[in-house]
């Protein structure tokens, strides 16, 4: 049965999650409850609210081997984009917020990140390797239009011809086309653009403030034409909701111009599973049990398990196929499994004013 809302006079416009229980970390939980009294209530919408956090750093060591980079950076806490599914979720509960509409409606910006970046790459020990944005949350999400944190961070990599890969599903990057277009011509910039179901009534479910699915493979048409490399990502892949998408889909990322493609089993850690069970319930109740049941199946019997080397992909007959299928997908439709590593050899601080010209 569908978890009771955390207040009902609270009214949701577009988002994920329809509650909000406290984190793993909170001793105490919080439930509406009526006063007794017969008198109407007034309906209030729930808004999106933004703080600013001035961290004292922003590089986060990555030391996972399912992974290809080994730091990262989040411009931002939470994401307005609501996606029901995100693995992320479970970090708001470092702030003392629910994983559930914290999550997407209590944001945190961080706009010293890129001073604070730029004193990092600075150090004489920093050892240059490509930077990993929206591996947590995505640095473009709706509120970059108001911070433009990534716009400056990507001006201050540029500079220093550093190079960096952007996992994103907003349509916002094509505002730094200009930028991303010159990083590209020196080969320091890769993107990947998730592309979870091309069903624009699904994705308005599954991911309320995102793009829709032909919205993001445009964007994947307007970085390939400027020269950015581009992958699509089919992630999270849903199984029974959105597996049996996966070819039809990689067939329209190609066609709109992605280079290469990947795809990531849907995780469900910590707070996630309970939430992504909720919105089965509301959204998709007769294949809710089957979902989860072929989730399971993958996951060693469980909603999810963290082992590495299975954590992206699950483990069984039916992971092993979903692998084959987009092995077979990939090959025949000309994409590549992953994009040429970038260029660390270009990585020097920007000339200053008073420099000397090199003398020949």
């Amino acid at each position: 049965m569908p978890l009771p809302p955390p207040d009902p006079f609270l009214r949701l416009r577009a988002r994920g999650a329809a509650t909000n229980d406290p984190g793993r970390f909170e001793p105490y939980r919080r439930q509406a409850e009526s006063d007794g009294w017969d008198l109407p209530e007034e309906e209030r919408l729930l808004r999106t609210e933004v703080s600013e956090e001035r961290p004292r750093t922003v590089l986060n060591p990555v030391a996972s081997p399912d992974l290809g980079f080994d730091r990262s950076v989040n411009p931002y806490r939470g994401c307005e984009h609501g996606c029901i599914y995100c693995f992320a979720r479970p970090s708001h509960g470092y702030l003392g917020l629910s994983a559930g509409l914290d999550f997407e409606t209590r944001l945190v910006a961080r706009p010293a990140a890129p001073a604070v970046l730029a004193r990092e790459i600075a150090r004489k020990s920093y050892r240059c390797a490509p930077i990993a944005f929206g591996t947590n949350t995505d640095p473009y999400q709706p509120v970059e239009a108001r911070y433009r944190i990534m716009r400056r961070i990507l001006g201050l990599l540029s500079d220093w011809n550093h190079p960096l890969g952007i996992v994103t599903k907003g349509t916002l990057i094509e505002r730094d086309l200009d930028i991303l277009r010159d990083m590209a011509a020196r080969n320091l910039v890769h993107v990947g653009i998730s592309v979870t179901t091309l069903d624009a009534g699904l994705a308005r479910r599954l991911e309320p403030r995102a793009p829709t699915p032909a919205r993001r493979l445009a964007t994947i048409a307007a970085l390939a034409r400027a020269g950015v490399p581009v992958r699509a990502m089919v992630a999270p892949l849903i199984p029974v909701l959105t597996d049996p998408e996966l070819e039809r889909i990689l067939e329209a990322a190609r066609d709109a111009g992605a280079a290469a493609a990947s795809w990531i089993l849907l995780r469900l850690p910590h707070e996630v599973a309970p939430l992504f069970r909720d919105w089965l319930d509301r959204h998709e109740p007769r294949r809710a049990a089957h979902v989860m049941a072929r989730l399971a199946e993958m996951r060693g019997g469980r909603d999810y398990d963290a082992e590495w080397g299975t954590r992206m992909t699950g483990e069984g007959v039916h992971a092993d196929l979903l692998a084959r299928r987009f092995a077979l997908a990939a090959r025949r439709l000309g994409l590549a499994t992953r994009l040429p590593p970038t260029d660390t050899t270009r990585f020097a601080p920007p000339p200053r004013p008073d420099d000397q010209l090199p003398l020949f």
